[in-house]
């Protein structure tokens, strides 16, 4: 178990070398499994993680499940993919490369020209190198994907095209892990598990996600219940939302959307839809007390699972801090978003960031003033004991956090207020309790002056 210490006046401050190596060989472990919406892949992922995680519950869904205005599609399983020239060479396989083959693509076995397989045909010419990422869950299609010069020098001739695949009736899976807290409050992580074969938008997130789950388990007084979902993107957040909408509702106070997390590049923030929740808060106040150079995207520039749990009808507080932005660099989507981009380093840096969220939420509270007018400081010796900057600046800080501790302000709001450090904030308020001057809004039973 972590001990915690100093909690709830003092952040966490015991030190987590290696996490990061962890993550990145769980992520190594787990890139070469094929993943999709549907199928063996998504199963073989979840029981990987289930290893790590042994209070995973695993969960399912039939094909045809209708969740709002969706429907799982059929599962979709495959088994060999790969094109041969006359000679009976293959000059791309699937097993070489899990992005060789469109995702949920249809079963073929038949030879056609250079013209017409270059129909069934993707790649990036301004990328040559590399292998492009094509789906195609809700339109029968098949095809394959190679890099721009492979494709620049397939010379004329007849060539063969063999997909050994099936769309049968099946399930989609998912899995969730909850962690109890003194509260049935609820922070949530959710991240996705159905891209074959690229790190950081994909697997970036999941082990992240596993990470931060032991972490809360291991805390010894929790706060909040915290709840981990793994699911297929898009369709997976939607059957799950419609599974646990009550729930999540009544419950969740914040949550963040855990995904590009690996690389070693600049910080991301994608705001909530109104931009304006605990969630948000948190996240922007970590930016900044830990010096991070971020850029702040809008909603509108959203493209992963915060379209759902943000959607109208649902209105959840979740927003995302990311390195990469998806869509924003340029290995995404391709086979260059590989173990080489992301990095033991990124990931600890990420841990770090939401580790030190899930701090300060734990932290977190509504201090209300137990006195009228300004308390009398100098009888309870809080002159000189605050901090080592100097009784000046200690006392301006103690009486300008106290002029916000009215129970409608957090330590957020009063440290963002006040401009003073998180470190110097908590244990200023750590004294204002210790001293009995301040309590939690929710205890705060009258003033004691009166």
């Amino acid at each position: 178990m972590i001990d915690e210490q100093d909690l709830p006046y003092t952040m966490n401050r015991i030190d987590y070398k290696g996490i990061g190596e962890n993550m990145h060989r769980w992520a190594e472990d787990l890139f070469p499994i094929n993943r999709s919406l549907t199928g063996p892949g998504v199963r073989q992922t979840l029981s990987y993680l289930q290893d790590l995680l042994p209070e995973l519950q695993l969960h399912e869904v039939p094909t045809g499940y209708k969740a709002f205005d969706w429907e799982v599609p059929r599962e979709w399983t495959i088994d060999e993919a790969w094109i041969e020239n006359e000679a009976g060479e293959r000059i791309v396989d699937y097993k070489d490369h899990n992005l060789h083959l469109v995702g949920y693509s249809i079963p073929v076995d038949r030879w056609m020209s250079r013209d017409e397989l270059d129909k069934h045909l993707h790649s990036l010419p301004e990328q040559p190198d590399a292998i492009p990422y094509v789906t195609s869950y809700y339109k029968e299609r098949w095809g394959f994907c190679i890099s721009q010069n492979l494709r620049d020098n397939l010379p004329d001739g007849n060539y063969r095209a063999v997909i050994k695949s099936e769309l049968k009736q099946g399930v989609l899976n998912y899995a969730d892990l909850v962690v109890p807290g003194e509260s049935e409050e609820e922070i949530l992580f959710s991240t996705y598990i159905c891209h074959p074969s690229m790190a950081n938008n994909e697997l970036s997130g999941p082990v992240l996600a596993a990470a931060l789950a032991q972490y809360t388990a291991g805390l010894k007084n929790r706060r909040y219940t915290y709840r981990f979902v793994f699911v297929p993107e898009t369709i997976g957040a939607i059957v799950y939302i419609h599974r646990n909408l009550e729930m999540l509702r009544k419950n969740v106070k914040a949550g963040y959307i855990l995904t590009c997390v690996g690389d070693e590049r600049n910080w991301s923030y994608m705001p909530s839809r109104n931009g304006d929740t605990l969630a948000d808060k948190t996240a922007r106040y970590m930016l900044e007390e830990m010096e991070k150079e971020y850029t702040v995207y809008s909603f509108l520039q959203r493209a992963s699972d915060e379209r759902q749990y943000c959607s109208p009808g649902v209105d959840l507080p979740v927003c995302s801090v990311m390195r990469s932005k998806y869509l924003t660099y340029p290995e995404y989507h391709t086979s260059l978003d590989n173990l080489e981009l992301v990095t033991p380093r990124g990931l600890q840096e990420s841990w770090e960031f939401y580790k030190s969220c899930i701090d300060l939420l734990e932290l977190n509270f509504r201090p209300r003033l137990v006195v009228r007018c300004e308390p009398q400081l100098g009888k309870r010796g809080l002159y000189s004991s605050i901090t080592k900057k100097g009784v000046g600046e200690d006392v301006r800080n103690m009486r300008n956090i106290l002029a916000y501790c009215d129970g409608t302000n957090d330590l957020i709001d009063l440290f963002t207020t006040t401009r003073v450090s998180l470190e110097d904030g908590l244990e200023i308020v750590g004294k204002l309790k210790e001293h009995k001057l301040v309590v939690d809004e929710a205890q705060f039973g009258g003033y004691e002056t009166d």
